[in-house]
This record gives structure tokens, C-alpha cells and sequence, in this order.
């Protein structure tokens, strides 16, 4: 099985047609690695914006090329940031994984889909990304008169 060590630029959540959640990770160079995994996806989105070292393999299927990520180690030292959004969406993603268990309420004893624990942590982790924002001073907080 290859690895390789690589800058995590992007992870992407995409539902399927059947219904599941495929999780992309995009390297700096472009490069996708893809895994339907919810414990690998963990630990490839505390990796987004970091580097992390991965292992991977890759399968020819019905015409198409598919890299699957076998797995997805984040390491210690933090990539140089590019910009603010990438740090703001790191710690509004961080507070909202924090917040799950108050956001998602009790977990039935086989835990909560992908899906579900997504569509509930998105929309806050974009309220925190928000509020950073305004914080640094990307917008005006002082209330119309």
C-alpha cells in the first residue's frame, strides 16, 4: 500500500446518489484521495490545512481511476497558514466537533449517520466561523442607530 505525506488543502463531504457520505481529501498539488469511512474522515478533517501522512490505493473500476484513502495520520507541526479563512474554518470546525454531544443531543446506541451529524454541525460551525470573523475585524459590529 503506498504513502505518501502530503498538505491537507481541502476535505469535501459529498452525499451520493445512494445516499452515503463520500469524504475527499485534496492534497496541495490537486490530487484526490477518497474513502467513505467515518473514522478515517475524522482524522483526514483534524488534518485539513495540515500535513499529514497517508496511506492509499488505488483501483481501476468500470473506466474510472479511484485513489482510496486508507488512512490519514495528522502530524504535529501545523502548516504555515495561507490565509485567515483557512484558520477560522480550523477552529469553527474544532468548536463545533466540541459541541456535537449539545448540537446532536443523545447518540442512539449504533451512533448518528455522517449525514445527520453534518447537517447539524455545518450550519454552526459557520455561525463560529462568522463570529471569528467579525471578531478580527473582517466586519462591523457596532449595531445600527
Amino acid at each position: 500500500m503506498p504513502d505518501a505525506t502530503v498538505k491537507v488543502d481541502e476535505v469535501k463531504a459529498l452525499r451520493t446518489q445512494s445516499g452515503k457520505t463520500r469524504f475527499v481529501l485534496v492534497d496541495d498539488s490537486g490530487k484526490e484521495y477518497t474513502t467513505f469511512k467515518e473514522p478515517i474522515a475524522r482524522d483526514v478533517i483534524a488534518a485539513e490545512s495540515r500535513r499529514a501522512r497517508i496511506e492509499y490505493h488505488e483501483e481501476d473500476r468500470n473506466g474510472f481511476h479511484n485513489v482510496y484513502l486508507d488512512r490519514a495520520d495528522p502530524l504535529e507541526e501545523p502548516a504555515e497558514p495561507e490565509n485567515g479563512d483557512r484558520n477560522t474554518d480550523e477552529v469553527a470546525w474544532k468548536t463545533a466537533i466540541e459541541a456535537a454531544p449539545w448540537l446532536l443531543g443523545e447518540a442512539p446506541a449504533g451512533g448518528v449517520a455522517a449525514e445527520e451529524a453534518f447537517e447539524k454541525l455545518q450550519p454552526f460551525k459557520e455561525l463560529v466561523a462568522d463570529d471569528i470573523r467579525d471578531e478580527d475585524g473582517n466586519e462591523d459590529d457596532t449595531p445600527a442607530s
